[in-house]
């Protein structure tokens, strides 16, 4: 019988692990332990809800910073964080009490949170516009918006230059349709033409401020979270308005990212007061900066049409796989789940898990996915009702409960940070760790 090269190769280098082995090869790691904050680390993240819309005709300011304790208790918070292992953190500034009028701002608590952040070694995802504005600009119908929020956003980059993740504008998408077209928060109109008027307002203020901080961070990383969105209808004929419902869920990101909308939305455009000058304007090429798809996925975000006209929430039918891989095969950006939660403590662990396992099969298709967020840190409050009264009711969604307590989800999650906390953003990405150079390429080749 032949000798097998084994044989010779155990004569010559030993049975066993080789020399050499432990720089990725079969004695490498494997990516356990916690998130270690390294350039090219999978960015696992919490968020602190900071929803800040109006009710109430503009008379009642719903200030989720406020109502869950952070600002009380936001140096305990940051802690949190810390404490559980978590290198990431998407956090919001109340715009509307630091951005007082033209050029006036008042910086206390930014600087206090912002400051604690920076010493905690956290990496922020600063939030800049989070469903609402100060009342001196009024609503999203304020064509002036898009100008003062620029001015605001180079101010925020000019005074904190260590900052270089942004998501300008958080969910424009339904920023506009709960303000613009659902009634619910700060115009609240329901009208196609104010819908419109609040997306172009509120695209244009995120192109416009990423300008801004892109003039002080030529690095600057713009993570814009919008909700992955899909309506099933379970009728024979399939209605119209539902079919441009579910084309209109990629309209923030269309006109944000130069993308062409096929001919009925931009008839609707047309209709509703796009003008061929400002569509143009959107179509002329995609803001600066890096930019991340952020996709935010809860249960309700998909949703059943029955045969009756009634609408159930579906509860992951497609899930944030299929949603996003849609969005993806659209405007081929990376991705990042922003948010996901669910209201039932005892079914968020699941929930968790199932989440991780569309990232990793996300993942396993090839597409590139530089983070996973589950939101938030604190339980946050009325979200069951979309914040369109003030009931008081507790949403127990957080990794920790108002009273700072943990929940059963923040011990799965460190559980996943414990196994997967080290992985690269993209396979072998110890190769392709991310840059601190200036964006520059105009387009993707």
């Amino acid at each position: 019988m032949a000798t097998s090269f084994l044989t010779a190769l155990n004569k010559r280098f030993g049975a066993g692990t080789y020399a050499g082995d432990e720089f990725g090869g079969a004695a490498g790691t494997v990516g356990r332990g916690l998130p270690s904050g390294a350039p090219g680390n999978f960015m696992f993240a919490t968020g602190i809800e900071c929803s800040y819309p109006t009710i109430g005709r503009g008379k009642v300011r719903r200030d989720l910073l406020e109502e869950c304790g952070h600002y009380a208790r936001w140096q305990e918070d940051l802690g949190l964080v810390k404490d559980l292992g978590l290198k990431v953190l998407r956090y919001g500034l109340p715009y509307h009490k630091i951005h007082l009028g033209p050029g006036q701002y008042d910086w206390e608590f930014a600087d206090l949170a912002l400051n604690e952040i920076n010493r905690l070694g956290i990496t922020p995802i600063l939030d800049l516009l989070h469903f609402g504005v100060p009342d001196w600009l009024g609503n999203f119908q304020n064509p002036e918006l898009p100008g003062h929020f620029a001015e605001y956003c180079g101010a925020v980059a000019a005074r904190y230059p260590w900052v270089r993740y942004y998501t300008p504008v958080n969910e424009i998408y339904v920023t506009a349709k709960f303000s613009a077209k659902d009634g619910l928060w700060n115009e609240q109109l329901k009208d196609e033409r104010a819908f419109v008027t609040a997306m172009k307002h509120l695209v244009a203020a995120s192109i416009m401020g990423t300008q801004q901080i892109a003039r002080h961070r030529p690095d600057c990383v713009i993570v814009q979270s919008e909700s992955a969105e899909y309506t099933h209808e379970l009728r024979a004929e399939r209605t119209p308005r539902i079919q441009l419902d579910n084309k209109l869920r990629f309209l923030s990101l269309d006109l944000l990212y130069a993308h062409h909308p096929d001919g009925e939305v931009c008839g609707y455009l047309r209709e509703n007061g796009l003008t061929a000058k400002e569509y143009d304007w959107f179509m002329a090429g995609e803001p600066p900066g890096y930019q991340i798809m952020g996709n935010d996925y809860y249960g309700r975000n998909e949703k059943i049409i029955l045969p009756n006209g009634e609408a159930i929430t579906s509860m992951d039918v497609m899930g944030w796989y299929h949603i996003t891989h849609e969005y993806y095969q659209r405007y081929h950006k990376p991705v990042m789940h922003t948010e996901t939660n669910v209201f039932d403590p005892q079914e968020a662990p699941t929930w968790l898990w199932k989440q991780w396992v569309n990232v990793l099969q996300m993942r396993k298709a090839g597409v590139p996915v530089l983070g996973f967020t589950w939101y938030s840190l604190i339980d946050q409050v009325d979200w069951n009702i979309g914040l369109a009264r003030k009931e008081g009711t507790v949403n127990a969604c957080g990794l920790y409960d108002l009273d700072r307590k943990p929940r059963p989800v923040a011990a799965a999650y460190r559980q996943l940070l414990q196994e997967f906390g080290q992985m690269t953003i993209v396979p072998h990405g110890e190769l392709f760790e991310q840059t601190t150079r200036p964006a520059t390429l105009k387009v993707d080749i």
